[in-house]
């Protein structure tokens, strides 16, 4: 029983945390398809849902929501321990609906406060209309703004480790992605605005939650109902 215990608590579940698990199934099932259908279909299928310039200038509202439906590889396994480790937790705490809405949040406001400066630079002829059209989807806006807003429940020494840590992946991430490119450098700026609408601006509604925790470990594992 205590092995199933200590299980339960880190594998997402349907039962415990329904956001994430779910979530994880949806994006499973897009990686299906992705792996399933030619390279250049896979390629229209991406594009279609991706947050570029060009898509949200005409359907906005369907390539945000699109756009964190696809994974930008085939890799759906390290993916299950990234939400075990920063959304599942979140989810015990808060609930699956305010788990989604901070999820959301990041997705949304990163991806528009990078996206349409970009649309404004075409407009005006000071970037090409290529740079538009760039594949931009996944979840990892949603996953920096939700692990920015875990933050809120660590103490402080284990939080100021932790914020570190993640401008440290950050700046991997935009290292190894190619920095000399504007894709690049547009997707570094919006893991930056997501981390800190997580660690700023759900802040206070979390500290009116409860958080952070009255004793010196890290997050409270559960919510109590």
């Amino acid at each position: 029983m205590r092995f199933r215990g200590g299980l339960t608590r880190w594998v997402p579940l349907p039962t415990t945390t329904p956001f994430t698990f779910w979530y994880l199934l949806t994006l499973l099932a897009t990686t299906v398809v992705l792996r399933s259908v030619t390279a250049p279909v896979a390629r229209r299928l991406l594009a279609a849902a991706s947050t570029d310039a060009h898509n949200l200038q005409r359907h906005p509202l369907l390539s945000l929501v699109a756009s964190a439906l696809w994974l930008g590889d085939t890799h759906w396994l390290p993916y299950v321990l990234i939400f075990a480790v920063a959304i599942a937790p979140l989810e015990r705490r808060i609930g699956a609906g305010w788990t989604a809405v901070v999820f959301a949040s990041g997705h949304v406001v990163a991806t528009l406060v990078t996206e349409l400066p970009v649309l404004w630079a075409i407009t005006a002829h000071v970037l090409p209309g290529a740079a538009g059209r760039w594949v931009d989807v996944g979840v990892s806006y949603g996953f920096f703004c939700t692990a920015g807003a875990l933050t809120n429940g660590l103490s402080r020494q284990a939080h100021s480790w932790t914020i570190a840590g993640l401008y440290a992946v950050i700046t991997a991430l935009y290292l190894v992605s190619g920095p000399a490119e504007l894709s690049s450098a547009v997707t570094f700026a919006g893991h930056l605005v997501a981390t800190h609408v997580g660690m700023l601006c759900w802040r206070p509604w979390l500290r009116r939650r409860g958080w952070p925790p009255s004793g010196p470990g890290v997050v409270v594992a559960a919510r109590q109902p």
